[in-house]
């Protein structure tokens, strides 16, 4: 038989609105308003989207749960259960099997279990909130690492959009002096030479432009990336390089790197976790006490009372007690690999320590570089706008070739970018020094 269902027209707009508003089959997101970005804005919009912070957090979030749960295995735990057992009669009143206590039996119980006195949970539960703390560390070291890649994201965009505005201003001093040959190629104080030696110039800087473009334009799709679900939300970025930033104090920032290493907290951490782990490997040798209380009907009938008017609910407490004899070696062999791990563990605290005075040094020194190269590279940059000025006016009175000025818009296009260049590199080096003092 075949059934024909038909759908009223409520319903296929009921089912289309919800297929619309199903993740999995929407569209892209349309790009919001243009917005502007600066350093700090950009650094809170990363941590929506950094996937390895977020897997970072979602790994702690999972060793606190642990905790949680090593926590709850020290309380009474209540449990209810029912049960009924049939046995094949055999006229007898266990029936055929003679461990059971009738041919029927009925088990309604609420049952308390508790460890009274357990190494292993107690152990266990150390080990949990040590490795708590080292999962914090670890979110602590992946945002530092989020916030150095947007950091270089960012001013790579800052960069190039500046190099962008050079390659622009050299297009500009090209043609200019493309058109002075032009001129006086046609008054005949020059050859022709120079005419084409000025058109090579200017279709080069062209390119330069071009290229300029695209850096730009991967620059800001790698940063959006970081910091947008949209990839073609407009956005713009703020300009924020100065030579005049302050440098802080070394003894300052070696003092901050030192409390606030996330690194070191990391490995610290793994120690206490790796002694909590021999607590838990030497428990075995220990023997656990455990006691369970029940509280119910275990009966041949479903009833308050039997038939001969005995009570049938009451209650039952049973101890335990486990001690362990022997296993071969088991626990022994548990124990030293612990033991192996914790010299590993307190072997990356100091690794952690040695490589955070590396980076403190290193990042210290290039600070200093970058900054003492600004005053150099800004004093490039006026020279080689004079030299190009005076360049191009000797060349017009007669006094310079061609391929001088050439040679001169070619300088004043490095300086400028190499000024811009040291600006960000400035600004990036100090950015390194906020990361590992944790001032973000």
């Amino acid at each position: 038989m075949v059934k024909t269902i038909r759908f009223t027209g409520a319903v296929l707009a009921m089912l289309g609105t919800a297929l619309a508003q199903t993740p999995a089959l929407q569209g892209p997101r349309p790009p919001g308003p243009p917005v502007t970005v600066d350093l700090a804005g950009a650094l809170k919009l990363a941590r929506d989207y950094g996937q390895q912070f977020l897997q970072a957090g979602i790994a702690a979030a999972l060793a606190h749960e642990d905790r949680v749960q090593a926590k709850a295995a020290f309380f009474p735990t209540v449990a209810a259960s029912s049960q009924f057992a049939y046995t094949q009669p055999n006229g007898t009143a266990s029936g055929v099997f003679v461990a059971n206590n009738g041919e029927r039996e009925y088990i309604e119980q609420a049952t308390v279990h508790s460890e009274v006195f357990s190494f292993t949970r107690l152990a266990e539960f150390q080990r949990t909130v040590a490795a708590e703390a080292a999962a914090r560390a670890r979110q602590d070291v992946a945002l530092r690492g989020l916030v150095a890649t947007v950091v270089q994201s960012y001013y790579a965009l800052v960069t190039a959009q500046r190099h962008e505005v050079n390659a622009r201003r050299s297009v500009e001093e090209s043609s200019r002096f493309l058109d002075i040959t032009r001129k006086q190629e046609r008054g005949g104080e020059v050859a022709r030479a120079d005419v084409i030696k000025a058109q090579l110039q200017h279709q080069q800087r062209e390119r330069d432009l071009q290229d300029a473009d695209t850096v730009k334009r991967k620059s800001r799709i790698a940063l959006g990336v970081l910091l947008f679900q949209n990839l073609t939300q407009p956005y713009d970025v703020v300009d924020d390089l100065k030579p005049d930033l302050p440098l802080p104090a070394e003894d300052e920032v070696r003092s901050l790197a030192l409390s606030t290493s996330p690194e070191i907290r990391t490995a610290e951490a793994g120690v206490k976790e790796a002694q909590a782990g021999i607590s838990v490997a030497r428990s075995a040798y220990y023997p656990s006490f455990s006691l369970d209380y029940f509280f119910g009907i275990d009966a041949n009938v479903f009833a308050l009372r039997g038939p001969d008017n005995v009570k049938n609910l009451g209650s039952v407490v049973q101890a335990s007690m486990t001690v362990p004899v022997w296993n071969w070696g088991s626990t022994r062999s548990k124990v030293k690999q612990s033991e192996l791990l914790r010299r590993q563990a307190g072997q990356d605290v100091t690794f952690a320590r040695r490589g955070l005075e590396l980076n403190l040094n290193s990042f210290y020194l290039e600070t200093l570089a970058a900054r003492a190269q600004l005053e150099s590279l800004h004093s490039s940059l006026d020279l080689s706008q004079e030299s190009l000025r005076l360049t191009v006016l000797r060349y017009q009175a007669g006094e310079a070739t061609a391929l001088e000025v050439v040679d001169a818009q070619s300088t004043l296009a490095l300086a400028r970018n190499g000024y811009d260049d040291g600006l960000a590199r400035y600004r990036i080096a100090l950015a390194s020094l906020d990361v590992l003092t944790g001032r973000f």
